[in-house]
């Protein structure tokens, strides 16, 4: 794991996959992607390079990682560059991480690159340091089940000399680069990320490891903390979820996202708010989270109801924009519960409302 490219992952991860084959390992190349940094090629020497498959897509050729032939040649290791890649449509899988987990299942370990920015329940806070929503993310669940996480650390003022040497990119690409992304409060800030980061998941796998028979993934759950994330269609929602996400990590809490269904006067939600409860609904699965469809006539209640049942002590709720704030006597969802679930702690999540993409 790292904070930027070309703080050194691919290469450590190709040491890694030098000093194995040395003692005898079964090592191949699954997927590299050099840059065109010769360093990092010189690491590939003498080590099996498993050919990529090609992928046609829109009159265009696309070279992608040819799992199945990982598979038929069923290597120990396997080395694959880009944890986070998006597979051209078509592909088998959807995402890299998919089909490392493939390989895992049949026995074959992985050594992989990340950037910190591309975990999931990171990707609000990396948009507020970086001003850019990072579009390709890798669930934390999937990274809480390796053995091993291996923080690859350079200072910014070094990376910016890598950078400006044109040891990372061509020059054009690294002008861009120095302009936006790469600024060294940026860096320096997703580098502390980074750490920070990398401490946690040494502390969950510490106290993994301390219990035997535990299985690999987050923490044990807290008997002390309950977290229920409140689903609705407001946008904010998928920032709820992954705050909740963190927030339970860290805890050790166990994590439920519950919608209403209002069945009080036969009215009918828009199509394109259901649409959006339910796939705020399956990013929560995703992130593995539980997730509980109620039926209640009024929302507030029901969602109060069930926490105090089930012994939540946390409530995550987003901020309504303003224009819903209709009456300054109407009381909405969120002060609703506010009121009624004062013996709880109640956590409200707002987000900014502009943003660059990057994948």
């Amino acid at each position: 794991m790292g904070y930027a490219a070309g703080v050194g992952k691919t290469y450590s991860m190709l040491e890694g996959g030098q000093a194995l084959k040395a003692q005898g390992v079964d090592v191949v190349i699954g997927y590299f992607e050099p840059h065109g940094r010769k360093n990092t090629i010189e690491k590939t020497e003498g080590l099996e390079l498993i050919p990529r498959a090609k992928m046609p897509y829109r009159g265009s050729v696309f070279e992608e990682m040819d799992t199945e032939a990982i598979l038929a040649r069923h290597p120990q290791v396997c080395l694959v560059d880009e944890f986070a890649h998006t597979n051209v449509p078509g592909s088998a899988r959807t995402k890299r991480w998919e089909d490392i987990e493939v390989l895992r299942d049949a026995g074959i370990d992985v050594l992989t690159t990340m950037n910190v920015q591309h975990l999931e329940s990171l990707n609000d806070q990396v948009l507020e340091i970086t001003g850019v929503r990072v579009r390709e993310t890798i669930p934390d669940w999937v990274v809480q089940q390796a053995d091993e996480v291996v923080l690859v650390d350079l200072s910014p003022r070094a990376l910016l000399h890598r950078f400006e040497r044109g040891v990372i990119y061509d020059r054009e690409k690294v002008e861009r680069a120095l302009q936006n992304f790469f600024r060294e409060s940026t860096l320096a800030a997703l580098r502390e990320l980074a750490l920070r980061e990398t401490a946690h998941e040494i502390e969950h796998r510490t106290e993994r490891d301390e219990k035997p028979g535990v299985q690999k993934g987050p923490a044990r759950q807290s008997k002390h903390h309950k977290i229920l994330l409140v689903i609705t269609e407001d946008p904010k929602t998928a920032m709820l979820i992954r705050r909740g996400r963190r927030v339970s990590d860290f805890l050790g809490a166990e994590c439920i996202a519950l919608t209403v269904r209002q069945v009080n006067d036969g009215a009918s939600m828009e199509e394109a708010d259901q649409e959006a409860v339910e796939r705020h609904l399956n990013f929560a699965r995703n992130m593995r989270i539980e997730t509980r469809i109620l039926n209640g006539e009024d929302s507030a209640s029901t969602v109060v109801g069930f926490a105090r049942h089930n012994q939540i002590t946390q409530i995550f709720l987003t901020r309504p924009k303003e224009k819903y704030w209709v009456l300054p006597w109407s009381e909405g969802l969120m002060h609703k519960i506010v009121r009624l679930a004062r013996d709880m702690q109640v956590v409200i999540v707002s987000g900014r409302e502009h943003e660059s993409e990057i994948n």
